[in-house]
Protein backbone atom coordinates (compact mmCIF):
# COMPACT_ATOMS: atom_id res chain seq x y z
CA UNK A 1 0.00 0.00 0.00
CA UNK A 2 1.37 3.18 -0.66
CA UNK A 3 1.60 6.04 1.68
CA UNK A 4 0.37 8.76 -0.03
CA UNK A 5 -2.35 9.91 -3.04
CA UNK A 6 -0.65 9.77 -6.65
CA UNK A 7 0.66 13.37 -7.51
CA UNK A 8 -2.39 14.43 -9.14
CA UNK A 9 -4.74 12.85 -6.54
CA UNK A 10 -6.44 15.16 -3.86
CA UNK A 11 -6.16 13.43 -0.40
CA UNK A 12 -9.47 12.58 1.47
CA UNK A 13 -9.91 11.28 4.83
CA UNK A 14 -13.01 10.05 5.92
CA UNK A 15 -13.58 9.09 9.69
CA UNK A 16 -16.38 6.51 10.71
CA UNK A 17 -18.01 6.41 14.10
CA UNK A 18 -20.92 4.76 15.90
CA UNK A 19 -22.12 1.62 17.50
CA UNK A 20 -20.05 -1.38 15.76
CA UNK A 21 -21.91 -3.69 13.64
CA UNK A 22 -22.01 -6.03 10.68
CA UNK A 23 -21.39 -4.18 7.21
CA UNK A 24 -20.71 -0.73 7.90
CA UNK A 25 -17.23 -1.38 6.16
CA UNK A 26 -18.90 -2.99 2.96
CA UNK A 27 -20.80 -0.03 2.59
CA UNK A 28 -18.40 2.44 2.99
CA UNK A 29 -15.80 0.62 0.82
CA UNK A 30 -18.93 0.27 -1.84
CA UNK A 31 -19.21 3.68 -1.76
CA UNK A 32 -15.68 4.52 -2.54
CA UNK A 33 -15.51 1.78 -5.45
CA UNK A 34 -18.10 3.46 -7.70
CA UNK A 35 -16.02 6.33 -7.21
CA UNK A 36 -12.59 4.50 -8.44
CA UNK A 37 -10.67 6.26 -5.57
CA UNK A 38 -7.55 4.42 -4.35
CA UNK A 39 -6.85 3.43 -0.85
CA UNK A 40 -3.97 4.78 0.99
CA UNK A 41 -4.14 4.29 4.70
CA UNK A 42 -6.77 2.43 6.88
CA UNK A 43 -7.46 1.91 10.38
CA UNK A 44 -10.18 0.49 12.98
CA UNK A 45 -10.55 0.22 16.84
CA UNK A 46 -13.38 -0.92 18.48
CA UNK A 47 -13.43 0.41 22.03
CA UNK A 48 -16.41 -0.67 24.50
CA UNK A 49 -18.48 -1.86 21.21
CA UNK A 50 -17.73 1.54 19.47
CA UNK A 51 -16.26 2.01 16.16
CA UNK A 52 -13.40 4.23 14.65
CA UNK A 53 -12.81 3.63 11.27
CA UNK A 54 -10.99 5.79 9.63
CA UNK A 55 -9.59 5.88 5.65
CA UNK A 56 -7.35 7.74 3.77
CA UNK A 57 -8.21 7.71 0.39
CA UNK A 58 -7.27 9.25 -2.84
CA UNK A 59 -9.08 10.79 -5.65
CA UNK A 60 -9.16 12.14 -9.62
CA UNK A 61 -12.34 13.49 -9.84
CA UNK A 62 -14.86 15.04 -7.99
CA UNK A 63 -14.06 15.00 -4.20
CA UNK A 64 -16.71 16.91 -3.44
CA UNK A 65 -19.14 14.10 -5.14
CA UNK A 66 -17.19 11.54 -3.15
CA UNK A 67 -17.85 13.55 0.05
CA UNK A 68 -21.71 13.09 -0.81
CA UNK A 69 -22.01 10.04 -1.72
CA UNK A 70 -19.62 8.61 1.82
CA UNK A 71 -22.38 10.62 3.83
CA UNK A 72 -25.51 9.21 2.03
CA UNK A 73 -23.92 5.88 2.45
CA UNK A 74 -23.05 6.17 6.21
CA UNK A 75 -26.55 7.34 6.69
CA UNK A 76 -27.93 4.35 5.76
CA UNK A 77 -26.22 2.24 8.28
CA UNK A 78 -26.75 5.07 11.09
CA UNK A 79 -23.10 5.76 11.28
CA UNK A 80 -21.48 9.46 11.43
CA UNK A 81 -19.25 10.70 9.17
CA UNK A 82 -16.42 13.64 8.83
CA UNK A 83 -15.06 13.58 5.88
CA UNK A 84 -11.99 15.77 5.18
CA UNK A 85 -11.06 17.10 1.39
CA UNK A 86 -7.05 17.85 0.88
CA UNK A 87 -5.90 17.08 4.61
CA UNK A 88 -2.69 17.21 5.40
CA UNK A 89 -1.40 13.55 5.00
CA UNK A 90 2.26 14.51 7.29
CA UNK A 91 3.21 10.84 5.80
CA UNK A 92 6.32 10.31 7.84
CA UNK A 93 8.59 7.08 7.77
CA UNK A 94 6.56 5.35 10.67
CA UNK A 95 7.00 5.03 14.70
CA UNK A 96 10.23 4.63 16.21
CA UNK A 97 9.72 3.32 19.40
CA UNK A 98 7.19 1.21 21.59
CA UNK A 99 5.97 2.35 24.99
CA UNK A 100 4.66 -0.53 27.31
CA UNK A 101 3.27 1.29 29.98
CA UNK A 102 2.30 -0.91 33.06
CA UNK A 103 0.21 0.01 36.18
CA UNK A 104 -2.52 -1.03 38.82
CA UNK A 105 -4.35 1.22 38.12
CA UNK A 106 -3.33 3.48 35.24
CA UNK A 107 -4.84 6.33 36.46
CA UNK A 108 -5.74 9.51 33.95
CA UNK A 109 -3.84 11.49 35.91
CA UNK A 110 -0.67 8.97 35.43
CA UNK A 111 -1.56 8.90 31.30
CA UNK A 112 -1.79 12.75 31.44
CA UNK A 113 1.36 13.30 32.51
CA UNK A 114 3.26 11.06 30.20
CA UNK A 115 1.20 12.59 27.60
CA UNK A 116 2.52 15.82 28.77
CA UNK A 117 6.11 14.59 28.96
CA UNK A 118 6.00 13.51 25.76
CA UNK A 119 4.83 16.41 23.73
CA UNK A 120 7.65 18.65 25.17
CA UNK A 121 9.97 15.82 23.74
CA UNK A 122 7.94 16.90 20.37
CA UNK A 123 7.05 13.23 20.54
CA UNK A 124 4.06 12.06 18.45
CA UNK A 125 1.54 9.35 19.93
CA UNK A 126 0.77 7.51 16.61
CA UNK A 127 -0.93 4.44 17.76
CA UNK A 128 -2.17 3.16 21.48
CA UNK A 129 -3.72 -0.04 22.58
CA UNK A 130 -4.74 -2.33 25.61
CA UNK A 131 -2.39 -5.34 26.01
CA UNK A 132 -3.54 -6.05 29.17
CA UNK A 133 -6.60 -5.91 32.01
CA UNK A 134 -4.87 -8.40 34.48
CA UNK A 135 -3.02 -8.36 36.68
CA UNK A 136 -2.00 -4.89 35.57
CA UNK A 137 -3.47 -2.38 32.85
CA UNK A 138 -1.39 -2.52 30.15
CA UNK A 139 -1.21 0.25 27.38
CA UNK A 140 0.93 -0.19 24.21
CA UNK A 141 2.08 3.54 22.51
CA UNK A 142 3.60 3.47 19.21
CA UNK A 143 5.74 6.71 18.95
CA UNK A 144 7.81 8.59 16.79
CA UNK A 145 10.83 11.00 17.76
CA UNK A 146 11.53 13.39 15.15
CA UNK A 147 15.31 12.22 15.40
CA UNK A 148 16.18 8.58 15.72
CA UNK A 149 19.53 8.57 17.11
CA UNK A 150 20.91 6.91 19.75
CA UNK A 151 21.17 10.49 21.68
CA UNK A 152 17.34 10.92 20.86
CA UNK A 153 16.73 7.54 22.23
CA UNK A 154 18.94 8.06 25.35
CA UNK A 155 17.04 11.16 26.02
CA UNK A 156 13.35 9.11 25.55
CA UNK A 157 14.55 6.79 28.47
CA UNK A 158 15.86 8.55 30.67
CA UNK A 159 13.33 11.26 30.74
CA UNK A 160 10.40 8.53 31.24
CA UNK A 161 12.56 6.43 33.43
CA UNK A 162 12.16 9.84 35.99
CA UNK A 163 8.81 10.29 34.88
CA UNK A 164 8.30 6.47 36.01
CA UNK A 165 9.32 6.88 39.67
CA UNK A 166 7.06 10.26 40.03
CA UNK A 167 3.73 9.05 38.63
CA UNK A 168 3.91 5.15 39.78
CA UNK A 169 3.89 3.81 36.12
CA UNK A 170 6.29 1.05 34.60
CA UNK A 171 7.17 2.42 31.17
CA UNK A 172 9.09 0.14 29.08
CA UNK A 173 11.03 1.79 26.31
CA UNK A 174 11.87 0.01 22.95
CA UNK A 175 13.06 1.00 19.28
CA UNK A 176 10.09 -0.31 16.41
CA UNK A 177 12.27 -2.70 14.55
CA UNK A 178 12.09 -5.94 13.80
CA UNK A 179 14.13 -7.20 16.35
CA UNK A 180 11.67 -6.45 19.01
CA UNK A 181 9.91 -9.19 18.04
CA UNK A 182 12.66 -11.75 17.29
CA UNK A 183 13.66 -12.17 20.79
CA UNK A 184 14.12 -16.15 20.71
CA UNK A 185 15.95 -16.76 23.96
CA UNK A 186 14.82 -15.59 27.58
CA UNK A 187 17.13 -16.46 30.65
CA UNK A 188 16.22 -15.72 34.25
CA UNK A 189 17.55 -15.04 37.57
CA UNK A 190 15.77 -17.39 39.84
CA UNK A 191 15.77 -16.32 43.47
CA UNK A 192 13.07 -13.29 44.27
CA UNK A 193 12.59 -13.39 40.39
CA UNK A 194 11.39 -16.92 39.26
CA UNK A 195 10.44 -17.71 42.72
CA UNK A 196 9.90 -16.09 45.79
CA UNK A 197 12.63 -15.38 48.36
CA UNK A 198 15.63 -16.76 48.40
CA UNK A 199 17.05 -20.15 48.66
CA UNK A 200 20.27 -19.90 50.50
CA UNK A 201 17.75 -18.29 53.71
CA UNK A 202 15.55 -21.26 53.66
CA UNK A 203 18.73 -23.58 53.90
CA UNK A 204 19.81 -21.32 56.71
CA UNK A 205 16.69 -21.20 58.52
CA UNK A 206 17.48 -24.96 58.93
CA UNK A 207 20.94 -24.16 60.42
CA UNK A 208 19.46 -21.54 62.81
CA UNK A 209 21.22 -18.66 61.14
CA UNK A 210 18.92 -17.07 59.18
CA UNK A 211 18.83 -13.69 60.12
CA UNK A 212 22.66 -13.73 59.73
CA UNK A 213 22.57 -14.79 55.72
CA UNK A 214 19.57 -12.40 55.02
CA UNK A 215 22.33 -9.50 56.14
CA UNK A 216 24.66 -10.70 53.90
CA UNK A 217 22.66 -11.42 50.97
CA UNK A 218 20.62 -8.14 51.39
CA UNK A 219 24.38 -5.90 51.12
CA UNK A 220 25.27 -8.56 48.26
CA UNK A 221 22.41 -7.48 46.10
CA UNK A 222 22.79 -3.84 47.24
CA UNK A 223 26.39 -4.19 45.38
CA UNK A 224 27.68 -3.67 48.88
CA UNK A 225 29.95 -6.46 49.02
CA UNK A 226 31.39 -9.07 46.41
CA UNK A 227 29.15 -11.65 45.65
CA UNK A 228 31.43 -14.45 45.62
CA UNK A 229 32.59 -13.49 49.23
CA UNK A 230 29.01 -13.63 50.38
CA UNK A 231 28.12 -16.54 48.87
CA UNK A 232 31.39 -18.75 50.58
CA UNK A 233 30.37 -16.73 53.72
CA UNK A 234 26.57 -17.67 53.40
CA UNK A 235 27.24 -21.27 52.72
CA UNK A 236 29.57 -21.26 55.38
CA UNK A 237 26.63 -21.34 57.76
CA UNK A 238 25.15 -24.31 56.51
CA UNK A 239 27.71 -26.97 56.98
CA UNK A 240 27.00 -29.92 58.84
CA UNK A 241 23.59 -29.80 57.67
CA UNK A 242 21.95 -33.11 56.44
CA UNK A 243 21.83 -32.93 52.32
CA UNK A 244 18.08 -34.14 52.84
CA UNK A 245 17.11 -30.48 53.88
CA UNK A 246 18.04 -29.65 49.61
CA UNK A 247 15.48 -31.68 48.51
CA UNK A 248 12.87 -30.36 51.65
CA UNK A 249 13.52 -26.71 49.96
CA UNK A 250 12.85 -27.30 46.92
CA UNK A 251 9.54 -29.06 47.26
CA UNK A 252 8.78 -25.71 49.60
CA UNK A 253 9.98 -23.44 46.90
CA UNK A 254 6.98 -21.23 45.79
CA UNK A 255 7.16 -19.56 42.26
CA UNK A 256 6.62 -16.14 41.34
CA UNK A 257 2.67 -15.06 40.32
CA UNK A 258 2.57 -15.55 36.76
CA UNK A 259 6.01 -17.76 36.46
CA UNK A 260 4.32 -20.57 34.65
CA UNK A 261 1.97 -18.72 32.54
CA UNK A 262 5.02 -16.81 31.56
CA UNK A 263 7.15 -20.27 30.60
CA UNK A 264 4.07 -21.97 29.24
CA UNK A 265 3.36 -18.67 26.70
CA UNK A 266 7.29 -18.10 25.44
CA UNK A 267 7.83 -22.00 25.34
CA UNK A 268 4.61 -21.96 22.41
CA UNK A 269 6.31 -19.00 20.82
CA UNK A 270 9.22 -21.02 20.55
CA UNK A 271 11.19 -19.39 22.87
CA UNK A 272 14.26 -21.07 24.75
CA UNK A 273 13.73 -20.73 28.43
CA UNK A 274 16.19 -21.21 31.50
CA UNK A 275 17.53 -19.95 34.46
CA UNK A 276 20.80 -19.07 35.80
CA UNK A 277 21.22 -18.48 39.37
CA UNK A 278 23.88 -18.02 41.73
CA UNK A 279 22.15 -20.51 43.57
CA UNK A 280 22.45 -24.16 43.90
CA UNK A 281 22.20 -26.94 41.48
CA UNK A 282 19.86 -29.14 44.09
CA UNK A 283 17.50 -27.15 44.19
CA UNK A 284 17.66 -25.24 40.50
CA UNK A 285 17.63 -29.01 38.53
CA UNK A 286 14.43 -29.67 39.94
CA UNK A 287 12.41 -26.43 39.00
CA UNK A 288 14.34 -26.80 35.89
CA UNK A 289 12.14 -30.11 35.59
CA UNK A 290 9.11 -28.73 36.88
CA UNK A 291 9.01 -26.12 34.49
CA UNK A 292 10.37 -27.82 31.57
CA UNK A 293 13.20 -25.33 30.99
CA UNK A 294 15.71 -25.55 28.45
CA UNK A 295 18.71 -24.93 30.03
CA UNK A 296 19.69 -23.94 34.04
CA UNK A 297 23.55 -23.21 35.66
CA UNK A 298 24.03 -22.43 39.03
CA UNK A 299 26.79 -23.54 41.90
CA UNK A 300 27.19 -27.10 43.23
CA UNK A 301 27.09 -27.62 46.60
CA UNK A 302 29.73 -29.80 48.50
CA UNK A 303 28.26 -32.94 49.90
CA UNK A 304 30.72 -35.38 51.72
CA UNK A 305 28.99 -38.54 53.38
CA UNK A 306 25.62 -36.84 53.07
CA UNK A 307 26.36 -33.57 54.51
CA UNK A 308 26.66 -30.14 53.90
CA UNK A 309 30.62 -29.04 54.40
CA UNK A 310 29.60 -25.59 53.83
CA UNK A 311 32.34 -25.25 50.68
CA UNK A 312 30.97 -24.84 46.48
CA UNK A 313 32.58 -27.01 44.27
CA UNK A 314 33.91 -25.56 41.26
CA UNK A 315 33.59 -21.82 39.69
CA UNK A 316 30.80 -19.81 41.44
CA UNK A 317 28.09 -18.58 38.88
CA UNK A 318 28.91 -14.89 39.94
CA UNK A 319 28.50 -11.93 38.49
CA UNK A 320 30.93 -12.56 35.91
CA UNK A 321 29.81 -15.84 35.25
CA UNK A 322 25.94 -15.10 34.59
CA UNK A 323 26.78 -13.34 31.87
CA UNK A 324 29.31 -16.00 30.71
CA UNK A 325 26.40 -18.53 31.06
CA UNK A 326 24.24 -16.56 28.99
CA UNK A 327 26.62 -16.43 26.46
CA UNK A 328 26.95 -20.08 26.21
CA UNK A 329 24.01 -21.03 25.71
CA UNK A 330 23.36 -18.22 23.29
CA UNK A 331 25.73 -19.85 21.47
CA UNK A 332 24.78 -23.47 22.00
CA UNK A 333 21.27 -22.95 20.66
CA UNK A 334 23.00 -20.72 17.56
CA UNK A 335 20.69 -17.49 19.02
CA UNK A 336 22.45 -14.21 18.76
CA UNK A 337 22.45 -12.21 21.89
CA UNK A 338 20.57 -9.63 20.35
CA UNK A 339 17.83 -11.92 20.16
CA UNK A 340 17.90 -12.72 23.99
CA UNK A 341 15.99 -11.62 27.14
CA UNK A 342 17.76 -11.53 30.60
CA UNK A 343 15.56 -10.73 33.75
CA UNK A 344 16.93 -10.01 36.94
CA UNK A 345 16.63 -8.35 40.48
CA UNK A 346 19.85 -7.66 41.90
CA UNK A 347 23.43 -6.17 41.70
CA UNK A 348 24.53 -9.99 40.50
CA UNK A 349 22.79 -9.45 37.50
CA UNK A 350 24.47 -5.95 35.59
CA UNK A 351 26.18 -8.11 33.82
CA UNK A 352 23.89 -10.86 32.45
CA UNK A 353 21.29 -8.26 31.91
CA UNK A 354 23.36 -5.59 29.67
CA UNK A 355 24.76 -8.52 27.69
CA UNK A 356 20.96 -9.35 26.43
CA UNK A 357 19.46 -7.62 23.54
CA UNK A 358 17.41 -6.52 26.12
CA UNK A 359 17.21 -6.26 30.20
CA UNK A 360 14.97 -6.74 32.30
CA UNK A 361 14.91 -5.32 35.93
CA UNK A 362 12.54 -7.58 37.88
CA UNK A 363 11.01 -5.73 41.62
CA UNK A 364 14.99 -4.64 41.00
CA UNK A 365 17.81 -3.13 43.59
CA UNK A 366 18.50 0.45 42.28
CA UNK A 367 21.80 -0.59 40.81
CA UNK A 368 20.18 -2.98 39.26
CA UNK A 369 17.90 -0.51 37.47
CA UNK A 370 20.27 1.79 36.22
CA UNK A 371 21.43 -0.35 33.39
CA UNK A 372 18.43 -2.05 32.62
CA UNK A 373 16.49 -1.49 29.32
CA UNK A 374 13.19 -1.39 31.63
CA UNK A 375 12.26 -2.06 35.15
CA UNK A 376 9.06 -3.49 35.88
CA UNK A 377 7.94 -2.96 39.67
CA UNK A 378 4.49 -5.19 40.18
CA UNK A 379 5.07 -8.29 41.30
CA UNK A 380 3.59 -10.51 38.56
CA UNK A 381 6.10 -12.21 36.35
CA UNK A 382 3.78 -12.48 33.37
CA UNK A 383 4.20 -8.62 33.22
CA UNK A 384 6.95 -9.45 31.16
CA UNK A 385 5.01 -10.93 28.41
CA UNK A 386 3.67 -7.56 27.62
CA UNK A 387 7.41 -6.07 27.27
CA UNK A 388 7.46 -8.49 24.96
CA UNK A 389 4.37 -7.93 22.65
CA UNK A 390 2.05 -10.79 23.58
CA UNK A 391 -1.57 -9.28 24.75
CA UNK A 392 -3.06 -10.88 28.09
CA UNK A 393 -6.02 -12.08 25.61
CA UNK A 394 -3.72 -14.00 23.22
CA UNK A 395 -2.45 -15.83 26.24
CA UNK A 396 -5.51 -16.64 27.13
CA UNK A 397 -6.97 -17.65 24.00
CA UNK A 398 -3.70 -20.08 24.16
CA UNK A 399 -4.41 -21.82 27.37
CA UNK A 400 -8.28 -21.95 26.56
CA UNK A 401 -7.18 -24.07 23.23
CA UNK A 402 -4.98 -26.25 25.06
CA UNK A 403 -7.88 -27.39 27.73
CA UNK A 404 -6.51 -24.42 30.74
CA UNK A 405 -8.77 -21.46 32.30
CA UNK A 406 -7.19 -18.68 32.56
CA UNK A 407 -5.15 -17.63 35.75
CA UNK A 408 -7.25 -14.83 37.05
CA UNK A 409 -9.09 -14.78 40.73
Amino acid sequence: MSTSPGPRQTPVLITVTGPDKPGVSSVLFAALTRHGVDIVDVEQVVIRGQLVLGALVGTDHDPEGLQESVEQAMATVAMRVDVEIGVDQHPGSGSTHVLVVLGRPVSAKAFGALARRLAALDINIDTIRRVADYPVTGLELRVSVPEDTDAADAALRSALAALSVKVGLDIAVERDLLARRAKRLIVFDVDSTLIQGEVIEMLAAKAGCEAEVREITEAAMRGEIDFTESLHRRVATLAGLPATVLDEVADALELTPGARTTIRTLKRLGYRCGVVSGGFTAIIDKLGEDLGLDFQAANELEVVDGVLTGRVIGDVVDREGKAVALRHFADAFHIPLAQCVAVGDGANDIDMLSTAGLGIAFNAKPALREVADTALSHPYLDVVLFVLGVTRAEVEAADLADGLDPERP
